[in-house]
């Protein structure tokens, strides 16, 4: 009796997945791709209909004498920086704000709890650096 009842627990476990987190190329091609384009040039299909060319997501670093700004990008696309009188084109992207908090520091030496979804957007706009 006790073998049956472990192997349905076992069984029930194992239908009960944790969800998947996609990563952070995923998420970038969900939320980002449609304006700054699959490679982050700002040349996205949407980008043509916008006030306002999007970024090139490729530059951050260059931009930045040579250093990738995490944190800063990480409040970008959370929401806090508005631009002049807080009027950002950019949306904010509710998904990528929940979920599971990591440490991670974005550069400027302070670790600080951050949605593992931002962290790893981050993290592939850090790939994609000219």
């Amino acid at each position: 009796m006790r073998l049956v009842l472990l192997v349905a627990a076992l069984g029930l476990a194992a239908c009960v997945e944790k969800e998947r987190v996609p990563t952070g190329a995923e998420d970038f091609a969900t939320y980002c791709a449609a304006c700054h384009g699959a490679g982050g040039k700002g040349d996205g299909p949407a980008a043509a209909g916008l006030d306002r060319k999007p970024a090139d997501l490729t530059r951050i670093a260059a931009r930045s004498g040579g250093a990738f700004p995490g944190t800063r990008v990480m409040a970008k696309i959370w929401g806090y920086t508005g631009g002049r009188n807080g009027a950002s084109p950019m949306p904010q992207f509710g998904p990528l704000l929940q979920g599971e908090l990591v440490p991670y520091d974005g550069g400027d030496g302070i670790a600080t709890p951050t949605p593992v979804r931002l962290v790893q957007i981050a993290e592939y706009l850090k790939t994609l650096q000219e």
